[in-house]
Protein backbone atom coordinates (compact mmCIF):
# COMPACT_ATOMS: atom_id res chain seq x y z
CA UNK A 1 0.00 0.00 0.00
CA UNK A 2 2.99 2.60 0.95
CA UNK A 3 4.02 1.69 -2.36
CA UNK A 4 0.95 2.47 -4.62
CA UNK A 5 1.06 5.74 -2.73
CA UNK A 6 4.24 6.61 -3.50
CA UNK A 7 3.64 5.56 -7.19
CA UNK A 8 0.49 8.00 -6.85
CA UNK A 9 2.61 10.99 -5.86
CA UNK A 10 5.08 10.27 -8.36
CA UNK A 11 2.45 10.48 -10.72
CA UNK A 12 0.95 13.34 -9.92
CA UNK A 13 3.99 14.96 -9.81
CA UNK A 14 5.07 14.67 -13.40
CA UNK A 15 2.01 15.04 -14.36
CA UNK A 16 1.62 18.79 -12.26
CA UNK A 17 1.26 21.45 -14.97
CA UNK A 18 4.43 23.07 -14.18
CA UNK A 19 6.66 19.83 -14.75
CA UNK A 20 4.54 18.32 -17.81
CA UNK A 21 7.03 20.08 -20.13
CA UNK A 22 9.83 18.65 -18.24
CA UNK A 23 9.05 15.34 -16.57
CA UNK A 24 12.39 13.97 -16.14
CA UNK A 25 13.46 17.15 -14.38
CA UNK A 26 11.25 16.78 -11.74
CA UNK A 27 12.09 13.17 -11.24
CA UNK A 28 15.58 14.09 -10.71
CA UNK A 29 14.82 16.66 -8.19
CA UNK A 30 12.20 14.30 -6.31
CA UNK A 31 14.75 11.83 -6.53
CA UNK A 32 17.74 14.04 -5.47
CA UNK A 33 15.94 15.61 -2.25
CA UNK A 34 15.17 12.05 -1.17
CA UNK A 35 18.67 10.79 -1.63
CA UNK A 36 20.46 13.91 -0.05
CA UNK A 37 17.53 14.78 2.84
CA UNK A 38 18.84 12.07 5.41
CA UNK A 39 22.20 13.26 4.77
CA UNK A 40 21.38 17.24 6.30
CA UNK A 41 22.28 18.96 9.06
CA UNK A 42 19.01 21.02 9.09
CA UNK A 43 17.40 22.69 6.74
CA UNK A 44 17.96 23.72 3.23
CA UNK A 45 16.90 26.40 1.42
CA UNK A 46 15.65 26.71 -2.18
CA UNK A 47 14.39 29.62 -4.52
CA UNK A 48 10.51 29.84 -4.48
CA UNK A 49 9.16 32.42 -6.68
CA UNK A 50 11.14 35.25 -7.89
CA UNK A 51 13.38 35.99 -5.22
CA UNK A 52 11.27 34.30 -2.23
CA UNK A 53 13.05 31.70 -0.58
CA UNK A 54 11.58 28.79 1.40
CA UNK A 55 12.79 26.54 3.74
CA UNK A 56 12.33 22.74 3.28
CA UNK A 57 13.84 19.86 5.79
CA UNK A 58 12.57 16.19 5.48
CA UNK A 59 8.73 15.71 7.14
CA UNK A 60 8.10 19.10 5.96
CA UNK A 61 5.65 17.83 3.04
CA UNK A 62 4.15 21.06 2.52
CA UNK A 63 7.34 22.70 1.66
CA UNK A 64 8.78 19.97 -0.37
CA UNK A 65 5.84 19.90 -2.46
CA UNK A 66 6.68 23.59 -3.51
CA UNK A 67 10.55 22.03 -4.34
CA UNK A 68 9.22 19.51 -6.96
CA UNK A 69 6.46 21.58 -8.68
CA UNK A 70 7.31 25.21 -8.20
CA UNK A 71 3.69 26.03 -6.57
CA UNK A 72 1.56 22.93 -5.22
CA UNK A 73 -1.33 24.54 -5.39
CA UNK A 74 -1.05 25.99 -8.47
CA UNK A 75 -4.35 27.54 -9.52
CA UNK A 76 -4.51 28.62 -5.88
CA UNK A 77 -0.99 29.97 -5.44
CA UNK A 78 -1.55 31.60 -9.28
CA UNK A 79 -4.61 33.26 -8.65
CA UNK A 80 -3.14 35.00 -5.26
CA UNK A 81 -0.28 36.21 -6.73
CA UNK A 82 -2.62 37.86 -9.99
CA UNK A 83 -4.93 39.10 -7.61
CA UNK A 84 -2.68 40.95 -4.79
CA UNK A 85 -1.06 44.14 -5.22
CA UNK A 86 1.27 46.34 -2.90
CA UNK A 87 -0.37 46.80 0.60
CA UNK A 88 -3.79 44.54 0.02
CA UNK A 89 -4.32 42.94 3.14
CA UNK A 90 -3.91 38.74 3.06
CA UNK A 91 -5.59 36.32 5.49
CA UNK A 92 -3.78 32.99 5.52
CA UNK A 93 -5.64 30.54 7.82
CA UNK A 94 -3.81 27.40 8.88
CA UNK A 95 -0.52 29.42 7.08
CA UNK A 96 1.08 26.56 8.03
CA UNK A 97 5.17 27.01 6.74
CA UNK A 98 3.85 30.18 5.14
CA UNK A 99 4.17 29.60 2.08
CA UNK A 100 1.08 31.57 0.91
CA UNK A 101 2.23 33.99 3.25
CA UNK A 102 5.65 34.46 1.59
CA UNK A 103 3.75 34.74 -1.65
CA UNK A 104 1.77 37.34 -0.83
CA UNK A 105 4.09 39.28 1.27
CA UNK A 106 7.42 38.79 0.00
CA UNK A 107 6.66 38.70 -3.80
CA UNK A 108 3.63 40.75 -3.68
CA UNK A 109 4.40 43.20 -1.10
CA UNK A 110 0.90 42.39 0.06
CA UNK A 111 0.69 42.61 3.78
CA UNK A 112 -0.55 39.05 5.39
CA UNK A 113 -1.88 38.27 8.90
CA UNK A 114 -1.06 34.59 9.07
CA UNK A 115 -2.47 32.36 11.75
CA UNK A 116 -1.20 28.90 12.72
CA UNK A 117 -2.25 26.84 15.58
CA UNK A 118 0.36 24.32 16.23
CA UNK A 119 3.76 25.62 17.89
CA UNK A 120 6.38 23.51 15.98
CA UNK A 121 4.79 24.82 13.02
CA UNK A 122 4.50 27.94 13.98
CA UNK A 123 8.25 28.01 14.24
CA UNK A 124 8.78 26.59 10.48
CA UNK A 125 6.28 30.09 9.50
CA UNK A 126 8.88 31.93 11.61
CA UNK A 127 11.99 31.23 10.08
CA UNK A 128 10.33 31.40 6.55
CA UNK A 129 8.89 34.89 7.18
CA UNK A 130 12.78 36.19 8.76
CA UNK A 131 13.90 34.17 5.93
CA UNK A 132 12.42 36.70 3.18
CA UNK A 133 12.69 39.63 5.85
CA UNK A 134 8.98 40.57 5.77
CA UNK A 135 8.47 40.88 9.82
CA UNK A 136 7.25 44.14 8.53
CA UNK A 137 4.69 42.87 6.59
CA UNK A 138 3.66 40.17 8.42
CA UNK A 139 1.20 39.90 11.67
CA UNK A 140 1.94 36.78 13.38
CA UNK A 141 -0.57 34.87 15.16
CA UNK A 142 -0.25 31.25 17.44
CA UNK A 143 -3.71 30.50 17.82
CA UNK A 144 -6.43 28.63 16.27
CA UNK A 145 -9.19 30.23 14.44
CA UNK A 146 -13.24 28.83 14.89
CA UNK A 147 -16.82 30.03 16.11
CA UNK A 148 -16.22 31.44 19.41
CA UNK A 149 -13.15 32.18 21.59
CA UNK A 150 -12.29 28.96 23.68
CA UNK A 151 -9.19 26.30 23.92
CA UNK A 152 -9.44 23.35 21.73
CA UNK A 153 -7.60 20.34 21.49
CA UNK A 154 -5.31 20.19 18.36
CA UNK A 155 -3.22 17.56 17.00
CA UNK A 156 0.69 18.79 16.48
CA UNK A 157 2.63 15.81 15.23
CA UNK A 158 1.23 15.53 11.57
CA UNK A 159 2.70 18.43 9.53
CA UNK A 160 0.10 20.18 6.71
CA UNK A 161 -2.94 17.91 8.28
CA UNK A 162 -2.62 18.64 12.01
CA UNK A 163 -6.59 19.61 12.91
CA UNK A 164 -8.51 20.20 15.36
CA UNK A 165 -9.10 17.28 17.71
CA UNK A 166 -12.67 15.39 16.75
CA UNK A 167 -14.52 13.21 19.30
CA UNK A 168 -13.30 9.91 18.23
CA UNK A 169 -9.88 10.98 18.03
CA UNK A 170 -10.19 11.98 21.89
CA UNK A 171 -7.45 9.67 22.44
CA UNK A 172 -4.50 10.49 19.88
CA UNK A 173 -1.33 10.75 21.69
CA UNK A 174 0.08 14.13 20.03
CA UNK A 175 -3.14 16.35 21.43
CA UNK A 176 -2.17 19.87 22.34
CA UNK A 177 -4.66 22.71 23.67
CA UNK A 178 -4.32 26.18 21.72
CA UNK A 179 -6.00 29.16 22.05
CA UNK A 180 -8.58 29.94 19.64
CA UNK A 181 -10.22 33.48 18.72
CA UNK A 182 -12.97 34.21 15.72
CA UNK A 183 -11.95 35.48 12.45
CA UNK A 184 -13.54 38.62 13.17
CA UNK A 185 -11.73 39.25 16.33
CA UNK A 186 -7.98 38.80 14.60
CA UNK A 187 -9.10 40.57 11.37
CA UNK A 188 -10.68 43.81 13.35
CA UNK A 189 -10.69 46.80 11.90
CA UNK A 190 -8.04 45.42 8.55
CA UNK A 191 -9.59 45.36 5.05
CA UNK A 192 -8.60 42.01 4.04
CA UNK A 193 -8.98 41.62 -0.07
CA UNK A 194 -7.97 37.46 -0.06
CA UNK A 195 -8.68 35.23 2.24
CA UNK A 196 -7.20 31.30 2.23
CA UNK A 197 -8.28 29.05 4.75
CA UNK A 198 -6.94 25.53 5.39
CA UNK A 199 -8.00 24.14 8.79
CA UNK A 200 -8.10 20.86 7.78
CA UNK A 201 -11.91 20.10 7.73
CA UNK A 202 -12.80 23.39 10.85
CA UNK A 203 -13.80 25.59 7.69
CA UNK A 204 -17.47 26.02 8.54
CA UNK A 205 -16.62 26.90 12.58
CA UNK A 206 -13.99 29.47 10.52
CA UNK A 207 -17.10 31.06 8.62
CA UNK A 208 -19.18 31.09 11.44
CA UNK A 209 -17.19 33.31 13.76
CA UNK A 210 -16.37 35.90 10.64
CA UNK A 211 -19.39 37.16 9.32
CA UNK A 212 -18.67 40.53 9.41
CA UNK A 213 -14.90 39.94 7.82
CA UNK A 214 -17.13 38.04 5.08
CA UNK A 215 -19.37 41.07 4.53
CA UNK A 216 -16.36 43.69 4.05
CA UNK A 217 -16.59 45.33 0.52
CA UNK A 218 -12.57 45.00 0.04
CA UNK A 219 -13.25 40.97 0.27
CA UNK A 220 -12.38 39.87 -3.35
CA UNK A 221 -12.31 36.56 -3.36
CA UNK A 222 -11.53 33.70 -0.28
CA UNK A 223 -9.51 30.42 -1.29
CA UNK A 224 -10.78 27.81 0.77
CA UNK A 225 -10.44 23.50 1.07
CA UNK A 226 -13.24 21.40 1.15
CA UNK A 227 -12.32 17.81 0.61
CA UNK A 228 -14.79 15.54 2.25
CA UNK A 229 -12.87 16.44 6.03
CA UNK A 230 -16.41 18.60 6.85
CA UNK A 231 -17.66 15.20 8.00
CA UNK A 232 -14.86 15.02 10.92
CA UNK A 233 -16.96 17.75 12.60
CA UNK A 234 -20.69 16.56 11.53
CA UNK A 235 -20.45 19.19 9.20
CA UNK A 236 -22.33 19.73 5.46
CA UNK A 237 -20.84 20.93 2.96
CA UNK A 238 -23.74 21.63 1.04
CA UNK A 239 -24.14 24.07 3.82
CA UNK A 240 -21.02 25.89 3.64
CA UNK A 241 -20.92 26.73 -0.03
CA UNK A 242 -24.62 28.18 0.54
CA UNK A 243 -23.34 30.06 3.48
CA UNK A 244 -20.29 31.74 1.13
CA UNK A 245 -23.07 32.24 -1.50
CA UNK A 246 -25.12 34.27 0.43
CA UNK A 247 -22.18 36.37 1.19
CA UNK A 248 -22.47 37.40 -2.79
CA UNK A 249 -19.37 35.15 -3.86
CA UNK A 250 -19.52 32.61 -6.79
CA UNK A 251 -17.29 29.30 -6.79
CA UNK A 252 -14.93 29.22 -9.52
CA UNK A 253 -11.69 27.69 -11.21
CA UNK A 254 -8.90 29.58 -12.33
CA UNK A 255 -6.73 28.77 -14.93
CA UNK A 256 -3.23 30.95 -14.41
CA UNK A 257 -2.09 30.79 -17.82
CA UNK A 258 -4.81 32.16 -19.19
CA UNK A 259 -5.38 33.89 -16.30
CA UNK A 260 -8.99 32.75 -17.14
CA UNK A 261 -12.08 32.15 -14.20
CA UNK A 262 -14.68 29.68 -14.76
CA UNK A 263 -17.78 29.19 -13.02
CA UNK A 264 -18.39 26.15 -11.13
CA UNK A 265 -21.96 25.10 -9.56
CA UNK A 266 -20.75 23.71 -6.80
CA UNK A 267 -17.40 23.16 -5.03
CA UNK A 268 -14.55 22.29 -7.00
CA UNK A 269 -14.62 18.45 -7.26
CA UNK A 270 -11.40 18.03 -9.06
CA UNK A 271 -9.60 19.85 -6.42
CA UNK A 272 -9.10 20.22 -2.49
CA UNK A 273 -9.10 23.85 -2.86
CA UNK A 274 -12.55 25.93 -3.62
CA UNK A 275 -12.26 29.47 -4.66
CA UNK A 276 -14.77 31.86 -3.96
CA UNK A 277 -14.89 35.63 -5.92
CA UNK A 278 -16.80 38.40 -5.30
CA UNK A 279 -17.11 41.05 -7.67
CA UNK A 280 -16.25 38.89 -10.91
CA UNK A 281 -15.73 42.28 -13.02
CA UNK A 282 -13.08 43.66 -10.77
CA UNK A 283 -11.47 40.39 -10.35
CA UNK A 284 -10.99 39.56 -13.26
CA UNK A 285 -9.46 42.99 -14.09
CA UNK A 286 -7.08 42.48 -11.80
CA UNK A 287 -5.58 39.14 -12.72
CA UNK A 288 -5.27 40.49 -16.09
CA UNK A 289 -3.36 43.51 -15.86
CA UNK A 290 -1.27 41.74 -12.83
CA UNK A 291 2.70 41.83 -13.44
CA UNK A 292 3.82 38.81 -14.22
CA UNK A 293 6.21 36.38 -11.92
CA UNK A 294 8.83 33.89 -12.34
CA UNK A 295 8.53 30.42 -11.50
CA UNK A 296 10.83 26.82 -12.58
CA UNK A 297 11.82 28.71 -15.92
CA UNK A 298 7.91 29.82 -16.44
CA UNK A 299 7.00 33.54 -16.45
CA UNK A 300 3.19 33.68 -15.75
Amino acid sequence: MKALRRIGSVIRLVNHPLNRRKRFSALVRWLSWKVAAPFLPGAAVFRFVDDSLLMVEPGLDAATCNLYTGLYEFPEMSFLLHVLRPNDVFVDVGANIGSYTVLAASVRGARSIAIEPVPTTFRHLLRNVGLNAIHDRVSLHNIGVGSTARRLKFTSARDCVNHVVADDEATASDIIEVDVRTLDDVVGEAMPVLIKIDVEGYEAEVIDGAASTLAKDSLLAVIMEINGSLLRYRRDERELHESMLRYGFSACTYAPFERMLEPLSGRNVGGDNTLYVRDVERVIERVRSSPRFRVMGYEL
